[in-house]
Parts: C-alpha cells; sequence; structure tokens
C-alpha cells in the first residue's frame, strides 16, 4: 500500500487506510494536570524548601523563593518521566501562569485583610465617628479612651461629606465633557490636526501627576480669588483634570468597539448623525461607558495631594463647596496617622484613620459593583 506524503509523515487516519502488515501507532498521550500530585508536588517542594533555607538561614522570603524553584523542578521532572518533555513544559508554563495570577491576587487580598482587620474592631462599638467631626476635639480624650475604655470621640463626618460633595462636584464636571471629547473622536474627528493634538492633551494629562492638578487649581482660584485661597470647589477642579482623561480615553476605546456596520447601516437609511449615535452607538456601548464612568470616579475619589493643596484642612464641617477649606477622608486619615492628636496615645489616631481607610475602600468597591449592575441592566439583550 502507498503512503501519501501526508500520511507517511503523520500516520494513517482510519482503520480502513492501514496496511494488514502496518502495526498499532502508539499515541503519546497528554495526561490533564491532577490537583493531587499538584498538591502533592507543592508539600514536598515546601518541606525540601524549608530544610534548604533553614541550612542557609531561615527567611520567609528566601523559602518562597525556594520552594517556587523546587517545585518548578518537580513539576518538570514529574511529567517529563510520566508524560514526556512536552507536557512537562506545559505544566511548567501553567504553574508560572498560576504563579503569576497568585503574585497579583495575594496582596489585593492581604490589602484588604489589613484594612478590615484594623478597622473593624473599632468601628463595631464606636458608630458614632460617622457623625462627629474633629471640631473642638483635645488630645485628651484619647487618653480617656485608652485608659479608661471610653468610646471614641470625634469622627469623621466632615472628611466624608467632603470626599462625597467634591467627588460629585467633579464627576458632573468631567463625565459631560470626557463622553463630549469621546465621541468626537470616535464619530466626528478625523486625522486632522486637532484630533491628533486633542489625543496627544489626554495622553499627556493621563500621567501628570495629581499634585500638578492640585497646583494648577490653586493657582487658578489665587488669581482670581487672591493668594491663600482654598475651598471644596477648588479641590474638585483639580479633581476634574485627573478625571477628563481617564474618562476620555476608556470612552474612546468603548465607542470603538461598536461595529461600523451599524452605523453605516442606519446612514444608509436616511438617519440623522446625531440620532444614530444617540440610538445606536451608545446604547450598544453603555456598559463599556458606564464602566468608564466609574472607573474615572473610583480613581480620584481617593486623591489626597490635590486636595490639600486646592482644598484644604478643616476640622469642622462644611456644607458650602464654594467657601472655606473642605477636607476629604484620604487627607482626614493622612492627618491623623502623620500628627496625632495625642502623640503620647497615637494608637486612637490611628483607629480613626483605619476606619476612614475602610470607608473609602467601600465606597471604591461600591463603585465598582454599581458600575457592573448598572451597566448589565443598560446593555443590549442578547436574543
Amino acid at each position: 500500500m502507498t503512503l501519501s506524503p501526508v500520511q507517511a509523515d503523520h500516520g494513517p487516519t482510519h482503520e480502513a487506510d492501514r496496511g494488514p502488515d502496518m502495526p498499532e501507532l502508539q499515541r503519546n498521550t497528554i495526561h490533564p494536570a491532577s490537583k493531587t500530585l499538584w498538591m502533592g508536588l507543592l508539600a514536598a517542594s515546601a518541606v525540601v524548601g524549608g530544610l534548604i533555607t533553614w541550612l542557609i538561614g531561615w527567611n520567609i522570603a528566601l523559602f518562597v523563593v525556594v520552594t517556587i524553584v523546587v517545585f518548578m523542578l518537580a513539576v518538570y521532572i514529574g511529567y517529563r518521566v510520566t508524560a514526556g518533555h512536552r507536557q512537562g513544559l506545559d505544566q511548567v508554563v501553567r504553574a508560572l501562569v498560576y504563579l503569576a495570577f497568585a503574585l497579583a491576587v495575594i496582596p489585593l487580598i492581604w490589602l484588604l485583610w489589613t484594612v478590615f482587620s484594623n478597622a473593624i474592631p473599632p468601628l463595631l462599638g464606636n458608630l458614632q465617628v460617622f457623625t462627629q467631626d474633629m471640631y473642638g476635639i483635645s488630645g485628651d480624650v484619647d487618653e480617656a479612651r485608652v485608659t479608661e475604655g471610653a468610646e471614641i470621640v470625634g469622627g469623621m463626618k466632615h472628611a466624608l461629606i467632603g470626599t462625597l460633595m467634591i467627588t460629585v462636584i467633579a464627576s458632573i464636571i468631567s463625565i459631560p465633557v470626557g463622553l463630549m471629547a469621546a465621541i468626537y473622536l470616535v464619530e466626528y474627528g478625523t486625522n486632522g490636526w486637532f484630533s491628533r493634538t486633542l489625543r496627544f492633551l489626554v495622553d499627556v494629562m493621563t500621567g501628570i501627576p495629581s499634585i500638578v492638578a492640585g497646583l494648577f487649581a490653586y493657582a487658578l482660584f489665587s488669581m482670581i480669588f487672591g493668594p491663600g485661597t482654598k475651598f471644596g470647589f477648588a479641590g474638585a477642579i483639580a479633581l476634574s483634570v485627573l478625571m477628563i482623561p481617564i474618562v476620555v480615553r476608556n470612552s474612546e476605546e468603548m465607542l470603538r468597539v461598536v461595529s461600523r456596520d451599524l452605523r453605516e447601516s442606519a446612514l444608509a437609511l436616511g438617519v440623522p448623525k446625531w440620532r444614530v449615535i444617540t440610538k445606536i452607538v451608545l446604547p450598544t456601548a453603555v456598559a463599556g461607558l458606564m464602566s468608564s464612568v466609574f472607573l474615572g470616579v473610583a480613581r480620584v475619589i481617593g486623591e489626597t495631594a490635590p486636595l490639600l493643596v486646592a482644598a484644604g484642612y478643616n476640622a469642622a464641617t462644611n456644607w458650602n463647596p464654594f467657601e472655606g477649606p473642605m477636607n476629604s477622608l484620604a487627607f482626614y486619615a493622612y492627618q491623623l496617622f502623620q500628627y496625632p492628636l495625642n502623640p503620647g496615645y497615637r494608637e486612637v489616631s490611628d483607629e480613626r484613620s483605619w476606619i476612614a481607610v475602610f470607608v473609602l475602600v467601600m465606597l471604591v468597591l461600591t463603585l465598582n459593583l454599581i458600575a457592573r449592575l448598572v451597566a448589565a441592566a443598560l446593555a443590549p439583550k442578547k436574543s
């Protein structure tokens, strides 16, 4: 029987194509990764890594590195013996991918655990921190907290209100401007000098340090109202400078995802350009646009430097963003951690700082959750 070139290289594909004297071809079966085997290899690697590290001199970082190296070698050798070089190399790459995922997730989990473990215990018995500010609070109350077990006196009401008000004002300014700029770049802008200049400026603004935005807002309002002017609206302007390029860049990418065929089909029917944008493009890209908006809000809600420069610090609650300094959660936490109310009993100021950080983290997590829920609710329904 004469074999074709393909059959000669790869063997027969059907039983009928195999000659009577041709032996059954052996297949190199690729075995899937076994969780039990992986866990066994990992445990053995940890033991070997511990022994090696103990002989060299115990160090937790060295132990982790040695264990990872031993585990990679064990995975390769184990699968090389049982399934060949190709499967051994594949499992090493798989282990490296899992390791990269763990390196990305573990710090986040560690961060959240650190915040929650330090903030929740003092918060549970001191919910009054949400209704009190720091106006008129002296270090004596911190001494009473430590020596007598009293409640925490003085809270973050002023900082929470300031954060919400400044962020809302910044969002009102940034979201329409950012979305309109993105629509122009995708729907109307060409490769002319104006669109190229706009994209260049957006890229530059995306990378500017946050302190520069604060200095810009401070200089702007100092020219108008005089030197030393600090108030909440100036902080909102500083955050807008940081938020607009994020909204523009992410919204532009989301609008470009919408198929051009949808636009051309509507335009071919005589639908005006603005109606194509409002009825087809925006509803199709609404999920990505909502993510872009909330990503921008989450990016600026925890800023400290621009608000320190532009909005200032205020121990009392300020309900007017156009008059007087206004505090924020991030700066409140920094201020108490750096300059405790009573240095001899700084643990109370640390408790206030951790509670403020916890609230800030929960705000960011809530924003991301809302973004996902709203995007899922407004996304085009699939048939």
